[in-house]
């Protein structure tokens, strides 16, 4: 055994005492692990009488490499040499056995062995390193006299031990800097999400506090797509981003993108070579592993989360610092998704309200359902919308429609029903139906649909009171429509049933109204007859042969002739005003000659001055004439009996479609529909025939009546006497 000559055992206690002491306080100091390292091989060298020694790290790779190095002679391996573990040597025993070792002789030894027995090294003896249980290294020391005396493992372990707590300090100083510099990049991204950053920041912020907080070197954040593709939707490099945002790749073969989304779980790949797809231009780069973790939004997979390295694998633990990360990111896609759904609905309430207001007011239907088609392809964001309603005749017409861009289909374009398109779907089932790929779709609809280049469209059927009425369509030129579409259409087809129900409704009241109108008129008419062919024809013939007795009796009775006379006055009075009441029913003059005439005789016979401006130049349907004619009547009666007025004026109009008349005075004023029953009757009248009278009287300013009257048969509906005015149903 070799020993150190005159030196006694207690002086050795006392060396080595002194020696952990002074590594001691370098530990409790807190010094650098470079420093205690140096000093530990050191220290140890010296007290255990070595030539050399030195402390090495295994690491992953199957490699050991030297931390620390020292040499009585002043020669020793250079600290960050490395060497392969395997072979006759301390490093690999120690390592394979996880105990301290010794060779006594290192003829026939390998590795770093061998190049120490160049140095003049006989002999020596190994100790591991072990820090939390686990091998962390080891520290040999080497004599160039020959084998190490016994119990200098035990000796050095005392050294290991100093060693092993310095190395769990610096990694729990390690462990807590880096558990301090996640929180505070974590705190960064959380803050970006509490503030509702948009998603592409918060993408941003992820990949870039991710792939520097890993020590990575690119890191992507993806989407998975429904087509079967990932996108890129955040990207961060130290050198320049592998794959910029929105670069898309597909799904599939041995990648971590594929791994992911096949499992749903975190993944790791430790050697790139044989990856493919992605991992190919990730290798150009020089990114030789990495990891991935899925991002959830709500228990679903949305996406992942891939950091890589150019220096080999990523470190123990990665996936699990990494998945904080992806939880703030799916918090923050969650979010915005909220935002995004909240903010849709408000935009489609808007919409509907938008709709309603028309429906509530009463709005002409094509109004409301262009209205509704609009508002519908907006809020979608489609880019076609029709209202289609379904004929009798076997066939869809458009009734409204709306494009974002390009080409539309006017009102009144149609499609006979037959063949897989949506009109024909939703005729035939009465249930919603959509088409995402209109290469697959037949029919004359479909066949004009490829023509504008749309790709995917959809239809919700519109019933009128339980009777399919017709559909409305949307459609796309780039994708399908999301799912739920249909249902967002609903309320838009309901608001287009109930405004098409009250104009069908409407338009029953008004033919039911002029009806009424119509019929009163002719009863009138009947009654003038009557009395003009009958009553009156009598009269006359009474009064005939009254006047034939009268000359009887001239010659004879004085008071007979004289009783006679007077019968014959009476006879005549009661004709006169038999005459008047049959012009009042039904004056001979409107029906002989038309408005004109029959105006200018209501002029003559009015109490107060009356300044016609009549420009007619043909007849008008009956009833309308017949209303005018009434209209007139009544404005000039009123006029007379309360207006005070000295003038009245009356003009009347009539273009292609209706007839305006004015009736002004300059009278007191003050008319009001609630003080009497005539201009009630005249608002009645004119709103039975799908009219319009509009009254202004100012007190002491005069009266003007504005009346305007359609030009059609009132016993119509009025879609159908107009064929410019799309019909409500079928």
């Amino acid at each position: 055994m070799v020993g150190l000559p005159g030196r006694t055992g207690d002086d050795r206690i006392s060396e080595e005492q002194a020696a952990l002491r002074r590594v001691a306080t370098l530990v409790a100091r807190a010094a650098a692990p470079e420093e205690v390292y140096a000093a530990v091989t050191e220290e140890a060298g010296r007290v255990l009488g070595a030539n050399r020694a030195a402390m090495s790290r295994y690491d992953p790779d199957g490699m050991a490499t030297f931390v620390a190095a020292w040499s009585r002679t002043g020669t020793a391996f250079p600290v960050g040499s490395r060497w392969t573990i395997g072979g006759r040597n301390l490093l690999t025993a120690v390592f394979q056995t996880g105990r301290a070792a010794r060779l006594d002789d290192f003829t026939g030894a390998s590795g770093p062995t061998a190049q120490a027995r160049e140095f003049g090294v006989r002999a020596g003896v190994g100790v591991p390193i072990s820090v939390e249980g686990r091998l962390w290294g080891v520290v040999v020391v080497g004599s160039m006299r020959g084998p190490m005396p016994a119990g200098t493992e035990a000796r050095l372990a005392g050294f290991t031990e100093l060693a092993a707590t310095v190395i769990a300090n610096t990694q729990a100083r390690v462990e807590l800097r880096g558990f301090a510099e996640e929180q505070a990049a974590l705190r960064r991204v959380a803050t970006l999400v509490a503030q509702a950053a948009p998603p592409e920041e918060v993408f941003a912020a992820v990949t870039e506090e991710a792939g520097r907080l890993l020590g990575a070197h690119h890191t992507t954040l993806a989407r998975y797509d429904p087509d079967g593709m990932a996108t890129a939707v955040g990207a961060w490099g130290s050198t320049g981003a592998v794959f910029p945002v929105g670069s898309r790749w597909r799904i599939g073969g041995p990648n971590l993108t594929t791994v992911v989304f096949d499992t749903g779980r975190a993944a790791r790949m430790d050697d790139l070579a044989g990856a493919s797809g992605p991992s190919v231009k990730a290798r150009e780069f020089g990114v030789r592993a990495g990891v991935a973790v899925p991002i959830s939004v709500e228990g679903r997979l949305w996406g992942v989360v891939i950091v890589g390295s150019t220096q080999g694998p990523m470190g123990a633990g990665a996936e699990a610092r990494l998945a904080g990360f992806t939880e703030l990111a799916g918090t923050a896609i969650a979010n915005a998704q909220a935002r995004v759904e909240l903010r849709g609905f408000a935009e489609e309430q808007a919409a509907l309200r938008r709709v309603a207001t028309l429906v509530a007011q009463a709005a002409p239907p094509t109004q409301v359902l262009t209205a509704v088609t609009g508002e519908a392809g907006r809020l979608l964001h489609a880019d076609y919308a029709t209202m289609n309603r379904f004929e009798p005749d076997g066939a869809a017409s458009v009734v409204a429609s709306w494009t974002s861009t390009g080409a539309v289909f006017p009102a009144g374009s149609r499609w006979s029903f037959g063949g897989q398109n949506v009109n024909t779907v939703v005729f035939q089932t009465g249930q919603a139906a959509r088409i995402d790929d209109y290469a697959d779709a037949t029919g004359p609809a479909a066949e004009d649909a490829r023509a504008i280049g749309l790709r995917a469209g959809l239809g919700v059927p519109v019933s009128v009171e339980g009777r399919p009425w017709g559909c409305i369509f949307v459609a796309s030129r780039a994708a399908p429509l999301p799912e739920g579409t249909e249902s967002r259409l609903t309320g838009f087809t309901e608001l287009a049933a109930t405004a098409i129900a009250n104009a069908e409704a409407q338009a029953a009241l008004t033919t039911s109204r002029a009806r009424i109108v119509a019929t009163a008129d002719a009863t009138r008419r009947r009654i003038e007859r009557n009395l003009h062919d009958g009553a009156q024809q009598r009269l006359v013939s009474l009064a005939l042969t009254l006047r034939a007795a009268q000359a009887d009796a001239a010659e004879s009775d004085g008071d007979q002739v004289q009783r006679l006379d007077r019968i014959a006055a009476g006879l005549d009075d009661v004709l006169d005003e038999l005459r008047e009441i049959a012009r009042g029913l039904h004056p001979a003059i409107l029906a002989d000659g038309g408005l004109r005439p029959a105006l200018k005789t209501l002029a003559r016979r009015s109490a107060v001055p009356v300044r016609l401006d009549i420009l007619l130049d043909r007849r008008l349907p009956e009833p309308v004439e017949i209303a005018a004619y009434y209209a007139v009547s009544e404005a000039l009666t009123n006029i007379a009996k309360h207006a005070r007025a000295t003038t009245a004026d009356v003009q009347v109009t009539a273009s292609e479609r209706v007839l305006h008349l004015s009736v002004r005075d300059d009278g007191r004023g003050g008319a009001d529909f609630a003080r009497g029953s005539g201009l009630v009757g005249l608002k009645d009248r004119t709103e039975a025939l799908g009219g319009q009278l509009d009254l202004h009287s100012r007190p002491g300013a005069g009266t003007t009546l504005d009346i305007t009257l359609p030009l059609r048969d009132p016993g119509l509906a009025p879609e159908a006497a107009d064929p410019r005015t799309p019909k409500l149903g079928s």
